[in-house]
């Protein structure tokens, strides 16, 4: 497996988008493949299929399923929140392992992280991953709340969004409001 030059970056946008946002974790499978390691379209954060690779791009925990577990959660909360999201967010995990047997540390791994939160999550046995020492690989998706509106006394509706003149105590203004 080709080692990382991982340089953590948001990745811009071609221009005329402003859609979504891009987290590219610089290893190099990024661009040759043609993916992001994390996309932001609106509340929504889809993170790829993430495994235990160290910054350096070498391989965290080799024949440690609960070690490649933590390290690609670690990899995955660091995507969410260089997109402004974090674990709490998440909705679905996909985990994809190459032996059940590993079930029991790869679950103890993420009990730890998402006791509380309780996402939706598929573990699915694959042939086997990019690396062969590699067990386990998950993919997350978070959706962020909506920030509340703003209220405020200004009315979008008016010019220069100034607010509307107030009646003098105890009379109605006769009109729309």
């Amino acid at each position: 497996m080709p080692r990382s030059r991982r340089s953590e970056q948001l990745a811009p946008e071609p221009a005329g988008s402003g859609v979504r946002r891009r987290y590219d974790s610089g290893t190099p499978w990024e661009p040759k493949v043609g993916y992001s390691r994390a996309v932001r379209v609106g509340s929504r954060v889809l993170v790829s299929g993430t495994t235990s690779t160290a910054p350096d791009g070498t391989l965290v925990g080799a024949g440690d399923p609960y070690r490649q577990t933590v390290q690609a959660l670690d990899n995955i909360e660091r995507a969410l929140a260089a997109l402004g999201s974090d674990r709490s967010a998440v909705v679905r995990l996909r985990v994809f392992v190459t032996d059940f047997g590993d079930f029991e540390e790869i679950a103890r791994a993420l009990g730890a992280r998402f006791r509380d939160v309780r996402p939706t999550n598929t573990m699915v046995r694959v042939a086997g991953l990019v690396d062969p020492a590699m067990r386990v690989e998950i993919e997350a998706e978070a959706v962020d709340r909506p920030h509340p509106p703003r209220r405020g006394r200004l009315s979008p509706g008016r010019p220069g969004g100034r607010p509307r003149p107030r009646p003098p105590s105890g009379r109605r203004r006769p009109g729309p409001s």
